[in-house]
């Protein structure tokens, strides 16, 4: 990232770091109101001062990686139910946000694991939550690999990632490459938003599990009440 990068990072975490200390207690983490309360994290959630504030007002311009999104909730629940999906494989978790599924392939033995995010705010927040579940902190980059050469990773997961036609198409033809040059398997987590069930990945797809939603998230979400885990096959 550089120096400009670093610098970017380093004022992140001091904000970051000062949001928590003004929320009283210190933090606002996961407790059983989502799919994994093994997992802690430090989220934006209705007990945080922000959470009902004007978005002008906010410390972070779009914070996505600090809300437990409901399809990286299935892809994590997953990967902790069944540890030998990434037991001993190389990881990669792109549009990682907050961390959570990076975290539990990690929990569940991968022997390396990668967040990807474009925010480099997701870094330091995934860096932060790694601490808190006792984590070395997890190797971040913050360029963006969609479309890049296909990287060889053993399994790459995917968690929310299809809210826009333009990205779900990059996407697909991009995990078809990394499944032909690597043969990696690919995950997606996903509670079925309109724009991922009318595209024509569907049709590429697998489904491995699906997951009721606490009551708490799918309040959150507009009522959304599973998400799902799936695998990509790009020659089905």
């Amino acid at each position: 990232m550089g120096l400009l990068g670093a610098v970017c990072r380093r004022s992140a975490a001091l904000r970051l770091e000062s949001l928590s200390r003004s929320r009283g207690g210190g933090r606002s983490c996961s407790s059983g109101r989502d799919l994994t309360p093994e997992i802690k994290l430090r989220l934006f959630t209705p007990e945080c001062t922000f959470w009902h504030a004007r978005p002008e007002l906010w410390p972070f311009t779009e914070p996505y990686w600090a809300i437990y999104w409901p399809g990286g909730q299935a892809l994590s629940r997953y990967l902790l139910d069944r540890p030998a999906v990434s037991r001993g494989r190389s990881v990669l978790d792109v549009g990682s946000g907050c961390g959570a599924a990076a975290i539990a392939a990690k929990l569940s033995g991968a022997a390396r694991v990668v967040a990807n995010d474009v925010d480099a705010v997701a870094a330091v927040a995934t860096h932060m939550n790694c601490e808190l579940n006792g984590l070395e902190p997890l190797v971040c980059v913050t360029d963006n690999m969609i479309g890049s050469e296909p990287p060889g990773f053993d399994l790459i997961l995917l968690g929310d990632m299809f809210y826009d036609e333009a990205l779900a198409d990059s996407l697909h033809g991009w995990l078809g490459r990394c499944v032909k040059a690597h043969g990696s398997q690919v995950l997606i987590g996903d509670p079925g938003r309109a724009q991922f069930e009318g595209h024509r990945i569907r049709g590429r797809l697998q489904r491995l599990a699906r997951f009721e939603l606490p009551e708490s998230v799918r309040e959150q979400n507009y009522g959304l009440t599973c998400s799902s885990v799936w695998r990509y096959h790009p020659d089905l």
